[in-house]
């Protein structure tokens, strides 16, 4: 099966290898025709017999618990690639593994039975981020809200009302609608800064596969007021680099790319940082300076 995710084909090969039919049902909108003359940017191939045993050589950089000890990963830099391991709390482990300069991600996903859903779908996001962060791509863990053919992505660590903030926006602002809730795709195309809709929406199934110019990156914080202010350079990097992958800020090749892509967007797209209550006061402040600084 074949997928196109902001412009970056995705190729997956063996067992569940339709991604959709397997459980990831927002896979389905970015399904495309086979590509056969284009090499992949992230081919997957599924089912391989892999070996968990620690490597000689290997660095750690990033483990994470996720929610309600539902399970845990590790991520390892090796001497010519990298390696990301998954458990589920009593129940299975997997591995996904890409060596440096090849699109190649092999993993035992599948090779003993129907996959886990939930590390099926971590494993994917973690691993095509990796593959596209050298061609300047990014997922980056926002909400993104579409107005007038122009997106803004609210930032900000979970629970200070990125999904609030972006529904009150459609609820208060005319022509306003949600891109995507969780991981939307970030690149520079032709010199413009754009996102892309994601298969990766968190808890919000918005699949959408359609891409924008952005307007403007807002990270918020909770206040008892409403106070807008938009950042110079360096607090600008500072506000968008918490919520790019965390696990690629301990890896010097990853951190560059990022950074290098982040540059490039905020010499021409404006940062702000969003004090606010969770009130339609707030969806007008952050609307009128953004939409209005761009007329």
């Amino acid at each position: 099966m074949e997928y196109i995710v902001a412009q970056y084909l995705i190729r997956t090969i063996g067992p569940h290898a339709d991604l959709a039919e397997a459980g990831l049902y927002g896979f389905k909108r970015f399904e495309t025709e086979p590509q056969e003359r284009r090499e992949a940017d992230a081919e997957f191939h599924f089912g391989c017999l892999l070996s968990h045993e620690a490597t000689t050589h290997s660095r750690h950089l990033y483990h994470f618990d996720f929610e309600e000890e539902y399970g845990t990963c590790e991520l390892e830099r090796t001497e010519s690639g990298y390696r990301f391991m998954m458990h589920r709390t009593g129940g299975p482990s997997y591995l996904l593994t890409k060596e440096d300069g090849s699109p190649i991600i092999r993993t035992d996903f599948g090779a003993d039975g129907a996959p886990d859903i939930t590390l099926l779908r971590f494993g994917l996001w973690v691993m095509f981020g990796i593959a596209i962060a050298p061609k300047g791509g990014i997922p980056i863990h926002s909400s993104a809200i579409v107005k007038d053919e122009g997106a803004v992505l609210c930032l900000g660590e979970s629970g200070t009302g990125k999904s609030t903030h972006t529904r009150l926006w459609r609820e208060h602002i005319e022509g306003a609608r949600l891109l995507n809730d969780d991981s939307p795709i970030i690149r520079m195309v032709d010199g413009v800064a754009t996102v892309f809709g994601s298969p990766w929406s968190g808890k919000t199934p918005c699949y959408i596969n359609r891409h924008y110019p952005i307007r403007g990156f807002m990270r918020l914080s909770q206040a008892p007021h409403n106070k807008i202010r938009r950042l110079g350079v360096l607090n600008a990097i500072g506000a968008l680099l918490p919520s790019c992958p965390p696990a690629f800020a301990h890896d010097a090749a990853l951190e560059d790319a990022v950074c290098d892509t982040l540059s490039d967007m905020i010499g021409s797209v404006p940062v702000y940082h969003l004090e606010c209550l969770p009130d339609e006061a707030a969806a007008n402040l952050s609307y009128t300076t953004i939409y209005g600084a761009a007329q």
